[in-house]
């Protein structure tokens, strides 16, 4: 009898030891990932002053950050890895719609249509973008650090009040500026007859894009301001599943 249960103590404290090694591997990559996204957007706003110190212009910015922009962006989406496996207590839906609408807008719309790259909404939304990932990436660092000072924590939970509405403005009227160039040049547009007999236009696609701003900012804003007050207020938030 003895024997069986040191046997079982045995098991048990192995498994503890496990999920302690699993636990501290999965802390040590998620400190090392937001030490360096935080890193890279830093690196991007010191490109953008010193850019714009130099030139005394926003015309050009953006292709001069381009291939940095393309890179942490694209990179975000292992945020989503992280939530679909269990490693962070996300909603995939939730990170899934924000990551992809972000590389979207780089991929798709500001890096695809050259002549909309000058435009101030672009520089609307890379401001935006770059202050909420640079306050978000280092509250998340200083917070696996278990050493979070207030001011990133309020920070992280008070800016997105206005730089979240300034940011949708910002990606909004990008959008609106690219129409008419995709509309005369046709891209990522299929015409029929073709050998695959699918029709598809992208300038109308991208007025489906905008309108899709009206039912998702309103749910993704709300969510936000649920976790402000669960964060700052210490408020208990019952989410219904997503």
């Amino acid at each position: 009898m003895a024997s069986s249960e040191e046997d079982g103590t045995v098991e048990e404290k192995e498994n503890n030891n496990k999920k302690r090694t699993k636990s501290a591997l999965i802390t040590a990559w998620l400190t090392f990932y937001n030490i360096a996204m935080t890193a890279g957007w830093l690196v991007l706003a010191i490109t953008m002053m010193r850019f714009y110190i130099q030139k005394g212009t926003h015309k050009g910015l953006y292709r001069s950050i381009a291939r940095t922009l393309k890179f942490f962006q694209t990179f975000a989406l292992v945020e989503v890895l992280h939530c679909a496996v269990g490693i962070v207590r996300t909603s995939v839906i939730v990170t899934g719609v924000q990551v992809c609408s972000r590389i979207y807008m780089v991929w798709f719309i500001t890096s695809s249509i050259r002549q909309i790259q000058n435009e101030e909404s672009v520089l609307l939304f890379l401001v935006v973008w770059t202050v909420t990932e640079i306050t978000r990436y280092s509250y998340y660092t200083f917070k696996l650090l278990h050493h979070l000072p207030y001011f990133i924590k309020w920070a992280r939970y008070n800016f997105f009040i206005i730089l979240y509405p300034l940011g949708v403005v910002g990606e909004l009227f990008t959008i609106y500026a690219a129409l008419p160039f995709v509309r005369r040049s046709g891209m990522y547009s299929m015409r029929l007859p073709n050998k695959y007999n699918v029709s598809f236009d992208y300038y109308y696609f991208l007025i489906i894009v905008m309108l899709s701003y009206i039912p998702l900012f309103p749910q993704l804003y709300l969510h936000m301001l649920r976790q402000r007050r669960r964060v700052l207020h210490g408020e208990v938030i019952v989410e219904k599943d997503d």
